[in-house]
């Protein structure tokens, strides 16, 4: 690249960069603490607009003094050309722009290939490494190979609901939370979140074409352009189908035969892009077997409630499903989950890394047609794992069931989500 010309872009980069602002402090800051002691390679990664970028700028602002580091984001169409070999011309021109710096905050760093070679050859020379990127395969294949051990990850959400209402300026304090009037708040944001989800700039300018055009973006650029897929229709079709059909069983075979496509070994492919571009996470139904686990039939569940409305082909909507999605993700953070099938079907296990298990069944209201269900579902999960407890949660329900030595805590969704339970 010419050197004058790239230095008009990084100057004009960190400029527009420092202007941003700050937004809702994300709870992963924690994370980023203790992960930036590291000498490790830090990545952050997460669907399009859930807002990396702002948590880059919170990361300078709160750790770097807005000027201890060097920047740059791959994003910007006037980079598209670059490749590896210019990294070296990127250290000389950031030195003699901003000084030495030992710290490189880089964005949306997938867009350059073989980018790990630059990253490990400066990380074994005392250089730290704070780079983003909006798909799973930035941590899998060559990168792992080259870097491996050498990197740790924090996984950006959309706005969680605690970040929601902090969006909104509604207190999330614990002296606060289950204060009356802002109870109720906190009750009505929480439809307000069911419709819009957390994704900030939609939830900033209310505008339907930010998400139409971001999912367009994650099946364009995160998937046909990355690997190489030509029949873009057919990976549109399944996508809006999984979206569609969140929460509901679905097996490789049956989405092969209901979209009509050539192998399963596509759907699979098609399905594992979409969940490495971080739109969609499938669930298994649990079993002691991890064979039986990887053929039994999936569930999918959407990251943001949002994409849901704005891109499911359903015209009527389910509020029990979206309860459950939501809960589904949240779970989902720190957890692996499961749901679990036999006679009956509880909604979801979750197990952290200690192998702690808790069962949890959801619904939107529990009343006289669905209690005996829903209670025999999480009962049999609950004797499966030799568990004493177990939640139900509901839009707004609160209620304690016991069951022979079981005890079930009936719970609004609120309450789980702002881990108040």
């Amino acid at each position: 690249m010419n050197k004058e010309v790239l230095k008009q872009i990084l100057f004009e980069q960190r400029k527009d960069f420092l202007k941003k602002g700050i937004g809702v402090s994300r709870e992963k800051l924690t994370e980023a603490e203790k992960f930036l002691q590291l000498p490790h390679i830090y990545v952050i990664s997460g669907i399009r607009r859930c807002g990396k970028s702002t948590f880059l700028r919170q990361i300078a602002h709160t750790f770097y003094n807005d000027k201890d580091f060097y920047f740059i984001n791959f994003e910007d169409e006037r980079l598209f050309n670059f490749n590896a070999s210019d990294f070296n011309l990127v250290l000389e021109t950031q030195n003699e722009l901003w000084g030495s710096q030992k710290t490189f905050i880089i964005d949306e760093i997938q867009n350059v290939d073989k980018f790990e070679l630059f990253l490990r050859r400066l990380t074994d020379s005392g250089y730290k490494f704070i780079v983003s990127g909006s798909n799973a395969d930035l941590l899998s294949g060559e990168m792992a190979t080259k870097i491996t051990g050498r990197y740790i990850e924090t996984k950006l959400n959309p706005f969680n609901f605690r970040e929601f209402l902090n969006y909104h300026r509604i207190s999330t304090d614990i002296n606060d939370v289950f204060d009356t009037e802002n109870k109720a708040k906190i009750s009505a944001n929480f439809e307000k979140y069911i419709n819009s989800g957390g994704m900030p700039e939609y939830n900033k300018f209310k505008m339907a074409e930010i998400i139409t055009r971001m999912y367009e973006d994650i099946l364009i650029k995160d998937i046909a352009v990355r690997y190489g897929i030509t029949n873009i229709v057919a990976l549109r079709e399944l996508s809006r189908y999984v979206v569609s059909n969140f929460g509901r069983r679905f097996s490789y075979n049956s989405l092969q035969k209901a979209l009509g496509f050539g192998s399963v070994n596509t759907v699979k492919s098609y399905l594992s892009y979409l969940e490495n571009a971080f739109l969609l996470k499938i669930v298994s139904k649990y079993d002691h077997s991890l064979k039986k686990q990887l053929s039994n039939e999936k569930k999918t569940y959407i990251i943001d409630s949002a994409i849901i409305k704005l891109v499911s082909n359903q015209l009527t909507e389910d509020r029990g499903r979206l309860l459950e999605n939501i809960v589904a993700q949240h779970l989902a953070v720190d957890n692996q989950i499961y749901y679990f099938s036999d006679k009956y079907e509880c909604d979801f296990i979750s197990m952290d890394n200690h192998k702690n298990i808790a069962a949890y069944q959801v619904t939107y209201i529990l009343n006289e047609t669905n209690r005996e269900r829903e209670i025999k579902g999480l009962v049999e999960a609950m004797d499966f794992f030799g568990l004493n407890k177990g939640v139900i949660v509901t839009m707004s329900q609160s209620e304690e069931i016991k069951i022979s030595k079981k005890q079930i805590t009936v719970l609004p969704a609120w309450r789980v989500l702002l881990n108040y339970a």
